[in-house]
């Protein structure tokens, strides 16, 4: 991966040797308004000095060069206690496909880790799945998304950074192409602000490697176990366990390292846990990890290979605006309506919940405003026959300007599916408002 740095017939050399050898990888509620549900706000992204090292049939030197990238989570004001989905892309890699051979689409997948810092330090182990599209020769390697989770066990600022990264090739032969920080560590990309929370539970784990061959062992390292405990280290397709499975014994401060051999294809991610089966209270993780097949094809034989492709969260609403029912001036009350419906679809296919919440501005008229406190809603939500998660309506009572939840999923091995969120609103009119048509928006937000 990357440009070579050599010159002559050495350089044409090399480049037809890797050419032949592989493929590199508002509610406007009014008595009228308009209802807006714009994006979160995005994670920075940074810049790094990476060096690579191009696969040793490439013949090719290390590369030296910039990657770009950026960290974002799924929960920016953790508790402690609390599970933190970590998406790690790489916008821009490194290098470039250094020869003129075309590779064709869905053959990379990509592993690495992400830093913290600050109040919380240690790394998040990070995987993706095997996606790509069609890279022509000499072009620009495509970008790429890797996510893990961590459990938050202190507060305070907790920063994330990008670290090293692997780019894992299936296209002629098995290849990988390891990518290091030049100057650890990377700048921050993003932080999250944890704050103290029930710690019921603040075990965690981390593995040496996010990807292997079938029957290679992974290193699992836990901590904040309780002391002496027998632990199980186990691998987990979705939301089932394998049959891979290792105990060792936490020592007197809660800490362990074993080693799990990994043999099932289907494995998704790797946990630990305390007692006779999985158990989220005494258990951590998972942790990301991915069984690379290179099981040969027999004579004769041709294998035939499918790719589930992850998708988005994104979320629609059936019409922006919102008539609220009259009231009489001396007289005031409750001036109701309907949210129109939300639906919102999770085709992700990660661990992570979702969260849709609202808050709304003041109402304002002729010369008057309602305050944004005066609104409540009842949340209602349904899911789709089939999905993976569930959703759950939030509490009914006021909305205001700091905002309430209309509806979420929760974290889980596997989550996804197809929900509607509506909502009963009542807008409390003071008895004396001076007449008129009274305003305010509401903005919903899902992360």
């Amino acid at each position: 991966m990357g440009s070579p740095r050599s010159s002559g017939s050495a350089r044409g050399s090399r480049r037809r040797r890797w050419a032949s050898l592989l493929g590199a990888t508002a509610l406007a509620v009014t008595a009228g308004g308009a209802l807006a549900a714009p994006a979160g706000a995005a994670s920075a992204d940074v810049d790094f000095a990476t060096h690579c090292i191009p696969p040793a049939v490439a013949g090719l030197p290390p590369i030296d060069g910039t990657t770009t990238a950026k960290i974002e989570v799924d929960k920016a004001a953790p508790k402690v206690g609390d599970t933190v989905t970590v998406k790690y892309t790489v916008v821009k890699p490194a290098a470039n496909n250094p020869t003129d051979l075309a590779l064709p689409a869905d053959i990379m997948t990509p592993s690495g880790k992400v830093t913290l810092g600050g109040a919380q330090t240690g790394s998040v182990t990070v995987a993706g799945p095997k996606k790509n599209d069609p890279v022509p020769g000499k072009a620009p390697f495509p970008s790429f998304s890797m996510t893990g989770t961590f459990t938050v066990t202190a507060p305070g600022a907790i920063t994330l950074s990008p670290g090293d990264y692997n780019i894992h090739t299936s296209y002629i032969l098995e290849l990988d192409t390891p990518c290091t920080v030049t100057n650890p560590p990377a700048p921050v990309s993003e932080t999250v602000t944890a704050t103290d929370g029930t710690q019921t539970n603040t075990r965690a784990i981390s593995l040496s490697s996010a990807s292997g061959k079938p029957g290679d062992s992974v290193t699992v390292s836990g901590s904040d176990f309780t002391p002496g405990a027998s632990v199980t280290l186990a691998g987990r397709s979705g939301g089932t366990q394998t049959a891979d499975k290792a105990t060792v014994t936490a020592d007197a401060q809660g800490d362990f390292s074993g080693s799990l051999a990994v043999s099932d294809k289907t494995t998704t991610g790797v946990v630990a846990y305390e007692g006779a089966a999985w158990n989220t209270d005494k258990g951590a993780g998972p942790a990301a990890y991915v069984v690379i097949d290179d099981t040969p094809v027999p004579a004769g034989s041709q294998k035939i290979t499918t790719t589930v492709k992850a998708g988005s969260l994104s979320m629609s609403q059936d019409g922006d605006a919102v008539q609220l029912s009259a009231v009489d001036f001396g007289k005031g009350g409750a001036s109701d309506g309907a949210l129109r419906t939300v639906t919102v679809k999770d085709f992700r296919g990660g661990p992570a919940g979702w969260s849709l919440t609202g808050k709304v501005t003041d109402f304002t008229g002729p010369g008057a405003k309602i305050d944004a406190g005066k609104l409540s809603w009842t949340p209602a939500c349904a899911t789709k026959a089939a999905s993976p998660s569930t959703c759950q309506a939030g509490s009914a009572g006021p909305v205001g300007g700091s905002g309430a939840t209309l509806a979420s999923t929760p974290d889980g091995t596997l989550t996804g599916g197809e929900f509607t969120a509506d909502a009963g609103l009542s807008l409390d009119v003071p008895a004396f408002t001076p007449p008129g048509t009274y305003s305010g928006v509401l903005t919903l937000t899902l992360t």
